[in-house]
């Protein structure tokens, strides 16, 4: 019986590190969509965030019959709990990549950042590809002082995040009402984006060290 359950809890790490992969495929090519006016690629990250929402919904169903059938206790618990809870953040980190999708195909043919904002999305978008390949490794790896270097990324992030509010509220901007309003929401997708990557790396961080609580707060929104 030990035996089973150890599969199982193997398997659950795998189907997350899985569901990263996806992830990380979807804010990159949202990004790119984003940048290059692509279409094609923004309507493709919108479709394929049915299977990201399906993972979860699965990892969910065997993280709830696990708790109920296996009774877990100590590590065992805090494992199936930690994997709710990531797959709770790698779903929302989907859900913002295809955000920023549908802000992509809804101003096309048109560029939704506008020229002088273009140079700190494309940095946006670096930092957020960043988070999600190295939140995959990092599940994939257990490698934590990765968790540094998403935490900087996160940290960048914020910067760049405030750098678009100062844009706005500064003297020069002359963008359009629809410009401003999907400046500031792309600019709040890439900063929720890096708080939910630290959210997995930190539970990722306290299961193999067993040092520091993971942050609840963190990921809402």
């Amino acid at each position: 019986m030990r035996d089973i359950f150890d599969a199982e809890l193997h398997q659950l790490g795998e189907d997350l590190a899985a569901m990263s992969g996806r992830v990380e495929q979807a804010i990159t090519n949202a990004g790119i969509a984003l940048l290059t006016a692509d279409l094609a690629l923004a309507e493709s990250v919108i479709a394929d965030d049915l299977a990201i929402d399906a993972i979860e919904r699965d990892l969910d169903e065997r993280c709830v019959l696990l708790l109920a059938q296996q009774q877990p206790v100590a590590t065992d618990l805090r494992i199936v709990v930690s994997a709710l809870r990531m797959s709770a953040s790698l779903e929302r980190m989907g859900d913002l990549a295809r955000h920023i999708a549908q802000v992509a195909r809804g101003r096309y043919p048109r560029h939704a950042v506008p020229q002088a904002l273009s140079g700190t999305f494309a940095e946006m978008h670096d930092a957020a590809v960043r988070v999600a390949r190295r939140t995959t490794t990092l599940l994939n790896s257990r490698e934590i002082q990765l968790a540094e270097s998403i935490e900087q990324d996160d940290d960048l992030l914020d910067e760049l995040h405030e750098d678009t509010f100062a844009a706005l509220l500064g003297g020069s901007w002359a963008g359009t009402t629809q410009e401003t309003v999907d400046v500031t929401l792309l600019g709040r997708y890439y900063e929720r984006f890096g708080d939910h990557g630290v959210s997995v790396a930190r539970r990722v961080t306290y299961l193999v060290t067993g040092v520091g609580r993971p942050e609840l707060d963190r990921t809402a929104g």
